[in-house]
């Protein structure tokens, strides 16, 4: 049958793309027959291709990294700010302290339940967009609360933005995984981990200085400041809280449009995908996602469902889960409990208290400060094991650090005493502070290396479950301390302490075994 000369048109023209795509086979272009699709030129990276961001140069990986470490250390500044200027906003609505400890607890429960949508959502359309969206919408409900007439509305408005503003702190996994490769990730994710960290307890040292009136230290032991003043001038309200929160998120939301780049492979395939369909014409140009591409809704369906599915079918998840929680409890649980460890037993005034903060910070800065011992010793494993190191070897940090929990409580809780100087109760607090560090870096590594592919799912289980139980005890701390005193409200949480830390060192012995018998893939 002879062809028409258009069909002869088409014809030569196909030939002519064929050989085109021949010579671009270095560019992760090539031409294949697809089941249910036809002739298709599937387009994947090429070796040092720059849309892919692990090819970006080190300067641009390092930018990208920290601006969105810092929007994690700015979503974790504003969770914890609220908590110090608990009896300036009762004064001002009228209400009672466990109430108003609910704008604390409600932003984060907020931020636990906005996991299941935010991780998902950056793995649909990528991570900039959401970034991008969710911080925009993140400012309105903080512009909210500062402006909030009565405790409803402050309630309300905390419990959107904390919904909104999960987003970095759930995604920020990913987006190092983006970026760094398995060995590099050993001291990147420690980086972005302390930034997440510093953040809801630099917040209060800010916090605790914005009332209404200044606030005196009524006493100290080793320093003679009685009659120094921390706090602001009365012209300060409790309200700036959320005017230098929403000042921080419009200079970091503004640093990521401007600077950031896109980072999700996917995404960044799929835009190579699209430039090359541009440029040649043809429509036939797919990446292997496209080919297998669901609909958002069912995308959506089954990433929303798989955290839970993990949770209850997956022990490492599991045991993670719990670890972390507790770790969480105590972590929040401190954000009432420091006016009764140190304003009630050394009368210092909330200015002063808010400042013992500082120990955890200390602590979170001494454990970042591991990373060269960790990162060598992964290096040698991984050289050992033929460049692939088993995800165990992420258990190192909570190996050398989980006894640190325990000991740090019971520390606190027997010296947190009158007679005692407020220096050891601090110096606790550094301890617990390297705990808390090394237990989050060795959960979010191991799972990110055990599940892989479905590394995000295991870590919305880990981020709703830790900070619903955290919000949780954020009201009911005061409680807690009152019945039980400090002593023993830390003894008991010392003692949950002590049952949960053999997991890291069960998992790092028995942990290949559980994988291989549970982990999807496996």
């Amino acid at each position: 049958m002879l062809m028409s000369s258009g069909q002869h048109h088409d014809a030569e023209k196909d030939n002519d793309l064929e050989k085109v795509i021949a010579n671009l086979h270095h560019l992760g272009i090539r031409s294949e027959d697809v089941p249910g699709h036809g002739r298709c030129f599937l387009v994947d990276f090429e070796n040092e291709d720059p849309f892919l961001a692990k090819n970006w140069s080190y300067g641009r990986k390092w930018a990208t990294t920290g601006i969105v470490g810092l929007t994690g250390f700015l979503v974790a500044w504003s969770s914890a700010i609220d908590s110090v200027i608990v009896p300036q906003a009762m004064q001002e609505f009228g209400t009672s302290e466990i109430v108003e400890n609910l704008a604390t607890a409600l932003f984060l429960i907020g931020f636990g339940l906005g996991s299941l949508v935010s991780g998902p959502l950056s793995e649909t359309i990528g991570r900039n967009l959401v970034y991008l969206g969710s911080l925009a919408i993140f400012m309105v409900w903080v512009m909210a609360s500062g402006l909030a007439p009565n405790i409803q509305s402050q309630l309300v408005f905390r419990t959107l933005a904390g919904f909104f503003g999960c987003t970095p702190l759930t995604t920020f996994g990913g987006s190092t995984s983006d970026i760094w490769d398995s060995a590099q990730r050993t001291y990147v994710f420690p980086v972005m981990a302390c930034l997440s960290f510093l953040g809801p307890f630099l917040s209060p040292m800010v916090g605790s200085c914005m009332s209404s009136n200044p606030i005196p230290i009524c006493r100290t032991d080793l320093l003679t400041l009685n009659d120094t003043v921390i706090g602001q001038s009365s012209i300060i309200s409790w309200r700036w809280t959320e005017w230098i929160t929403l000042i921080m998120a419009a200079l970091i939301t503004s640093a990521i449009f401007l600077t950031a780049r896109e980072s999700y492979p996917p995404v960044l395939l799929e835009w190579k995908t699209a430039h090359l369909r541009r440029l040649f014409g043809d429509e036939r140009f797919v990446s292997a996602a496209t080919l297998h591409k669901k609909s958002f809704l069912s995308r959506m369906r089954v990433s929303i469902v798989r955290p839970f599915e993990f949770f209850f079918t997956q022990a490492i998840v599991v045991l993670w889960c719990a670890y972390l929680s507790l770790v969480y409890v105590i972590l929040f649980t401190f954000l009432p409990g420091y006016n009764y460890i140190f304003g009630r037993t050394y009368g210092f005034g909330q200015g002063s208290t808010g400042l013992m903060f500082i120990g955890l910070n200390v602590g979170f800065l001494i454990a970042l400060a591991m990373c060269p011992f960790v990162y060598s010793r992964y290096i040698r494993v991984m050289r050992k094991h033929n460049g692939a190191a088993p995800p165990e070897e992420r258990l190192v940090y909570a190996n050398l650090t989980a006894p640190l929990l325990p000991i740090s409580l019971f520390w606190m809780a027997w010296t947190a005493r009158s007679d005692i100087s407020f220096w050891s109760p601090l110096i606790a607090s550094v301890a617990f502070g390297i705990s808390m560090q090394g237990i989050f870096i060795s959960a979010y590594q191991y799972l990110i290396d055990s599940f892989e592919a479905f590394a995000a799912s295991a870590l919305v289980s880990l981020t709703l479950s830790r900070y619903i139980a955290a919000g949780l005890m954020t009201v009911a701390a005061n409680p807690m301390y009152e019945a039980l005193h400090v002593e023993w409200t830390l003894t008991l949480l010392g003692c949950l302490g002590v049952i949960c830390t053999p997991i890291p060192y069960c998992l790092y012995y028995y942990g290949a075994k559980i994988r291989a018998r549970t982990v999807p893939g496996k």
